[in-house]
């Protein structure tokens, strides 16, 4: 049976037989064979082909890996928990920052932590940008009923619009870098999202507690794996919903 999701895929990213052959150093015969024939690529062919494609394994092969083996992955791609973010080491996050090389992607209602533990964060997201990273920011609208229904659940009234007005500022320095995307979210949470290539922190959100508070999923993704791309997808599906107008109070 042909592989239509995959040769749908080839054709929106302008990839061909012999592009995709040469990518991944296999004859072109056999691409053809898992376009037209349905074969399911080995395991080290089908992680570099999603990536290259912008789409997930699962997606492009949904048969290729068993319910007990996703099981399986989704234990192994769970690195560790940290019982509230503010045990997450602040290493971990630079750490992370420095050596993303394709993509950093955030979604939070304001995550002022991340500006004031460590100064020159900004700078670091222009400079990872002006390297092709592609950055994604989602921040929640400050005008939004929804943040001032999440400011009302940690007990304080105006709290949540408050410190996003205050990262906006800092993200107002890199909104117009080439490879800079910031966008404005409606979206009750619940989960703040810091993807960074393959590493990924999830921050829980616990009603009536402050995200420092919450625990911390670290998730690595793997070939195969479920766990990482539930939430990899959850970021994408905010951002189709946001808007890149940003509020009145820092509009230029």
């Amino acid at each position: 049976m042909r592989n239509d999701r995959l040769r749908e895929a080839m054709l929106n990213r302008g990839v061909t037989l012999p592009m995709l052959a040469e990518h991944v150093g296999v004859d072109p015969k056999t691409v053809e064979r898992w376009v037209t024939q349905g074969r399911i690529p080995y395991p080290r062919y089908r992680r570099p082909i999603a990536r290259l494609l912008k789409q997930n394994e699962t997606y492009l092969w949904p048969d290729a890996v068993t319910a007990k083996r996703k099981t399986e992955l989704a234990k192994s791609e769970l690195v560790t928990v940290y019982p509230r973010r503010s045990a997450v080491p602040n290493d971990l996050w630079r750490d992370f920052m420095d050596q993303a090389a394709e993509r950093v992607d955030i979604l939070v209602y304001a995550g002022l932590f991340l500006v004031e533990q460590d100064r020159r964060f900004t700078d670091k997201l222009r400079a990872k940008a002006e390297d092709g990273v592609q950055v994604r920011v989602l921040l929640g609208d400050p005008t939004s009923p929804e943040i001032e229904r999440r400011s009302l659940d940690e007990s304080v009234s105006g709290v949540m619009a408050s410190k996003i007005r205050q990262v906006m500022d800092r993200y107002a320095e890199v909104r117009d870098v080439p490879n800079v995307a910031v966008r404005f979210h409606c979206t009750t949470l619940y989960n703040s999202i810091y993807r960074f290539d393959d590493q990924m922190l999830v921050n829980t959100h616990v009603y009536g507690l402050p995200a420092p508070h919450a625990p911390v999923l670290h998730l690595q993704q793997l070939s195969g794996g479920e766990f990482f791309e539930t939430y990899a997808d959850s970021f994408d599906r905010v951002w189709q919903t946001a808007t890149s107008d940003w509020p009145s109070a820092v509009a230029r």
